[in-house]
């Protein structure tokens, strides 16, 4: 125990399984039958969307790295059919709990005052009333649909044309909201129309913003204020008045975690959320998508796992140094390497266009990966694995 006044601390090792424990790694993967996605969708309180589709999309791997193989449309059914769950700007664009949209009602306030600032709202205006109006007479609509006679022209920013900007304003701004998707492209509705009237009112920014705090705390277990900030996307002054707040109230207990470093070399400020487990053991073998909250900060995943991950799909070919979209790869509760894959769907195959481990990665590193891409690849329904033979972890064909 603690003595009274005095900082907790942790080591490396305990923080590293407090963080996986908090978001949802456990010593089972076994889902729950009545409600499986509870547990890893409870956890991670934000399931980043992201529209790269070279293995699997973003939002579907979570699930696939805390439970293995499950069903896709499944998931769907219970992210766009139970009415549990919407979609928002709450990290990236991100699927939260519906109860949960107030909590982002100063953002989506921020969202309006800053296109009103720039001119945009106003210089929208006739599009963003058509839209409306649309919506209104018609319900849910792509915004190929929304769009009058042919195609729109389009401007300069992302090749967006007037309707496609008037519903992103829209949508920012709280007014329609993601109804569900096709082919990745939202069907745009009135918030109004899809919201229950409960989760339509605003929570004070203050008030909000604690909440935010608390629940990224909870997800992470334990955190810089960085951590805490980013997972909602916080600006850190905020953030920082919330902490202090929920360590007033003993929510969050101030600690010192081994090898966690300010740039001036003293202990950087940390906090262990009061709810969080430090297990014993813990040690999950799972492969990540970029964009799960083990590995989407950067300097978390450096901190914690003294891994160093960039994207490099928008680096040229030439100039990649792992490859196109390559998933961190969890090995023993560490990140230990990553793995450049792509489905194949015409010929059937998962290919692994290059397969690399870290400094020191753990023995088993090999074998771990080649369990996991055989359950990848039986998970997207692919019966063969082809090996490219790039990177420096060896992985034997079957």
């Amino acid at each position: 125990m603690t003595p009274a006044g005095a900082t907790a601390s942790l080591s490396a090792a305990e923080a590293r399984r407090v963080s996986l424990a908090a978001q949802g790694f456990t010593n089972s993967r076994r889902m729950g039958v009545r409600r499986p996605f509870d547990s890893a969708l409870s956890r991670l309180h934000v399931l980043q969307i992201d529209s790269v589709n070279v293995f699997s999309r973003s939002h579907y791997m979570p699930v696939f790295s805390r439970h293995g193989g499950y069903s896709q449309d499944r998931l769907d059914e219970h992210l766009w059919g139970s009415g549990e769950f919407t979609e928002y700007w709450a990290h990236e664009a991100a699927f939260i709990p519906v109860s949960d949209r107030p909590l982002f009602g100063w953002r989506m306030d921020d969202f309006r005052a800053r296109h009103t600032r720039d001119g945009r709202w106003e210089r929208l205006e006739p599009t963003i009333r058509a839209v409306r109006e649309r919506l209104r007479a018609d319900g849910p609509q792509l915004v190929r649909e929304l769009e009058d006679g042919p195609r729109e022209k389009r401007g300069p920013w992302w090749d967006w044309s007037d309707t496609k900007h008037a519903v992103e304003v829209l949508f920012a701004a709280g007014e329609v909201v993601a109804a569900g998707r096709e082919s990745f492209q939202r069907r745009y509705a009135l918030a109004e129309d899809i919201i229950p009237e409960a989760h339509l009112r605003s929570v004070a920014r203050a008030d909000a913003q604690r909440k935010l705090v608390s629940r990224a705390a909870r997800s992470l277990g334990v955190g810089t204020l960085a951590d805490i900030a980013d997972y909602h996307r916080l600006k850190t002054p905020e953030a920082r008045v919330a902490v202090a707040a929920l360590v007033e109230s003993g929510e969050l207990v101030p600690v010192e975690v081994e090898g966690w470093l300010a740039k001036s070399g003293k202990p950087e400020q940390a906090w262990l959320h009061r709810d969080a487990a430090v297990p014993s053991r813990l040690a999950p073998d799972a492969l990540l998508t970029p964009f799960d909250p083990v590995a989407w900060f950067r300097p978390r995943a450096e901190r914690i796992h003294r891994f160093h991950y960039r994207i490099e799909i928008y680096t040229p070919k030439e100039k990649r140094q792992f490859g196109y979209y390559c998933l961190p790869l969890l090995v023993g509760g560490r990140l230990a390497g990553r793995i450049d894959l792509k489905a194949d769907r015409a010929g059937n195959a998962l290919l692994v266009q290059a397969a690399w481990q870290e400094p020191g990665a753990p023995r088993q590193t090999a074998d771990v990966a080649a369990s996991l891409l055989r359950e990848a690849a039986t998970w997207q329904g692919l019966s063969d694995i082809r090996l490219s033979g790039v990177g420096n972890l060896a992985l034997r064909p079957d």
